[in-house]
């Protein structure tokens, strides 16, 4: 068995060939996908987080709503950059959405893509310090922080004349959601990251591009990177299992809508550009019939490896076509390879 979700970056546009015209839409049309998704049997609603950009960029909100309006599946996030949170505000906002979902928030978080501005995390009041030029250093403390936080031990001092009265001892942030520190995720670009994200106790979030290269297919690459992140979680001495995802554009050609908009995809292969000044090799994307994508996916060590598939969908056609998309993958292709 292989969980199954969607990743959205939510974008909107205000194009006569868009069906999410307006932040309004892409939020709303998100809650409602996670609905669609949650019936027609997959497993998670994933959404991409990018600030000054017409996509979704305050999550919390949307995550508790779409917790509030289904029941089973799994809401999390690829990724949020933590550079530009303040960790004990995002434990209160985490604690209270993951509640309400009852206990479902699957949180990926990470250092952040390219940004759409210059250093916007500094516009949110973060300043890195010397020596950190791309904050990544800084959005590891905040990581460290609200994970300690996420514990839900006390460590405030409280007021000898408090407005409420306390319970004994040190106070914690609240609302405090059990459970919630072991399905945090990191969102690893690097096989280093990921042995670095295993010795911290996340989960491993490995999305369709890896920010190095080193001439394999981008599938290899990915299951070493896999790999090395299970090496280091028993390394660790860690107790739990760790859980794993791998993002994937797939798009099965059952209809004649899906032929003309993706059969010219059918043949695509890995691409090898630059990405943040360096190195970087972005995966295919999937795109034929059944049977020629069962045949395929059956290939990609990665996939193999995970337990988490995230479909990367194209949100502005619509809840309808990629609830389709969503459906189709669960129906033509994953009973085929053992996933269901």
């Amino acid at each position: 068995m292989k969980k199954i979700g969607f990743l959205s970056f939510g974008h909107w546009s205000d194009s006569p060939h868009s069906k999410v015209r307006s932040a309004a839409d892409a939020l709303l049309q998100s809650v409602e996908l996670a609905v669609a998704a949650e019936e027609v049997g997959a497993d998670g609603a994933f959404f991409r987080v990018h600030h000054f950009a017409r996509q979704l960029g305050s999550p919390f909100p949307l995550l508790a709503a779409a917790g509030a309006r289904t029941d089973r599946i799994e809401l999390g996030t690829g990724i949020i950059d933590m550079r530009y949170e303040n960790p004990l505000y995002m434990a209160e906002d985490a604690g209270a959405a993951d509640l309400i979902s009852g206990g479902r928030l699957q949180l990926g978080i990470s250092r952040g893509s390219p940004e759409q501005v210059i250093d916007g995390y500094r516009y949110f009041g973060y300043q890195p310090g010397d020596g950190d030029p791309d904050g990544a250093a800084m959005a590891r403390e905040h990581t460290r922080v609200f994970l300690d936080v996420l514990r839900g031990e006390g460590f405030a001092q409280p007021s000898p004349r408090p407005m409420f009265p306390n319970p004994p001892g040190l106070l914690r942030v609240e609302p405090h959601s059990p459970g919630l520190r072991e399905r945090i995720w990191w969102g690893a670009g690097t096989r280093a990251t990921a042995e670095w994200t295993a010795q911290q106790g996340m989960n491993l979030m490995s999305s369709t591009l890896l920010t190095e290269d080193t001439g394999v297919p981008f599938h290899q690459l990915q299951a070493e990177q896999i790999q090395r992140f299970r090496d280091a979680w028993r390394a660790a001495g860690h107790e739990r299992e760790p859980r794993v995802s791998v993002s994937r554009s797939v798009f099965p050609i059952v209809n004649d809508l899906d032929k003309q908009l993706f059969w010219h995809s059918r043949n695509s292969t890995d691409e090898v550009g630059f990405l943040d000044g360096g190195k970087a090799r972005f995966g295919k994307t999937y795109a034929g019939e059944p049977d020629k994508l069962i045949a395929a996916l059956a290939e990609d060590e990665a996939v193999a490896a995970a337990d988490t598939l995230l479909l990367t969908i194209p949100n502005q056609l619509g809840v309808d076509y990629n609830a389709h998309v969503i459906d189709s993958v669960l129906t033509h292709v994953a009973p085929e390879l053992g996933w269901r």
